[in-house]
């Protein structure tokens, strides 16, 4: 009988000691429960948010803008909200010459630039979007940046010119149109003497042509172009070209050329910043710039060609195809513009060298497998400025 009555006690204190286990795991599950909902009000509470001055804006037509607060989306969503950036436009802040600085020094966290806007600190700046042309499109020149060596390299021109600053890139650009011409270019005597607009290296090249160059911000283009202060120019593409109102001062659309084969953004931070974010954050940002690369490229090839055929029909522009002979100055001015920046400074000299041994091999792949594009689109639709009227 005692033996039973142990055994009865035993049972009874191991169901009482289950009971306990049960209570305290539900407990616990609560509180878990309660952990598992609170980071969404943590986040909300904590969320970090950087202010970005655009080199672009503020119109909710331009193009690049657009793909500014596009970027800055993305940001947001990939980070779940923890993660913010305030986009600002052009001038809201900070006017293009002051962006490289004013993000260095802390003035704003970020920027959504390109690197031809500080070109007058450091030539090799021109170097990653608006130098030379070997070939290459902006989607090699993105394959450089990131396999090639040419980031670390990018980071010494930085260091070079002592910005602290932290920088990537996204968006390959198509190659920049020659541009806008009140009357039609027909060879390249047609260019000498006149006064023209562009930006970085590109500057010097089409100076090797017999043009006087002016380097004007987006947004003084147009009304220089009016008002005579110069008689051509360009800016990136039929887009931000027709937002601009180029159509209605000049009606030569000269496309082809190779003073600007290639570009991207350069989307910048402030180093201290940058730093003081978590490592997710970090990549984060890292990793949405990546994200624009396609998404911006997939946008513009759609936005760009609508706006050239708009610019035809509504604004009875006549597209030119650059003359050959244009081209080829174009070249020849290439070489000895580079031959004097190299003969200047060693670390253009490395960068120039680092992007021919990349472009000779992993370029002369490309060129030899591709066809040639224009014999199958002539075959479908004939020679591709017909599309356009």
């Amino acid at each position: 009988m005692t033996k039973l009555k142990n055994e009865v006690t035993s049972l009874e204190s191991k169901k009482t000691s289950r009971r306990k286990f049960f209570k305290a795991a539900a407990a616990t599950g609560a509180v878990a429960a309660t952990a598992l909902a609170m980071p969404n009000i943590s986040v909300a509470q904590s969320a970090v948010t950087l202010k970005m001055q655009s080199a672009w804006g503020p119109s909710d037509k331009d193009a690049f803008f657009i793909m500014n607060r596009d970027y800055a989306k993305k940001v947001e969503e990939l980070s779940g909200g923890s993660l913010k950036i305030e986009v600002v436009p052009v001038g809201a802040i900070l006017k293009i010459p002051e962006i490289a600085d004013g993000v260095s020094t802390g003035v704003v966290d970020c920027a959504h630039t390109v690197t031809a806007y500080w070109y007058s600190k450091n030539p090799a700046a021109s170097l990653f979007g608006t130098g030379p042309c070997y070939g290459w499109t902006a989607l090699e020149i993105m394959a450089w940046v990131q396999y090639g060596g040419g980031y670390a390299l990018y980071e010494k021109v930085l260091a070079a010119t002592k910005l602290d600053s932290v920088g990537f890139f996204a968006m390959p650009m198509p190659a920049q149109p020659l541009g806008w011409f009140k009357k039609e270019i027909k060879s390249v005597k047609d260019l000498a003497g006149l006064k023209y607009r562009t930006v970085g290296i590109a500057a010097n090249v089409m100076q090797g042509l017999g043009m006087t160059v002016l380097q004007l911000p987006g947004g003084e283009v147009q009304p220089a172009l009016k008002t005579g202060l110069i008689d051509s120019a360009e800016f990136n593409n039929p887009s931000m070209d027709k937002n601009f109102g180029m159509q209605d001062v000049a009606k030569f659309y000269h496309l082809g050329s190779f003073h600007q084969p290639a570009e991207m953004f350069e989307i910048v931070f402030n180093k201290k910043k940058f730093q003081s974010l978590s490592p997710t954050h970090r990549n984060i940002l890292r990793i949405a710039a990546e994200a624009a690369n396609s998404d911006n490229y997939y946008k513009a090839l759609k936005v760009y060609g609508d706006e050239l055929a708009s610019l035809v029909k509504d604004s009875a522009v006549k597209i030119v195809k650059t003359p050959a002979d244009v081209l080829a100055a174009q070249m020849k001015s290439w070489d000895k513009v580079i031959a004097e920046f190299e003969a200047k400074d060693p670390l253009f000299k490395e960068i120039v060298a680092s992007q021919k041994a990349y472009a000779k091999r992993h370029l002369g792949y490309l060129l030899i497998n591709q066809p040639d594009m224009n014999i199958a689109y002539n075959n479908t639709f004939g020679p591709a400025v017909k599309a356009f009227g």
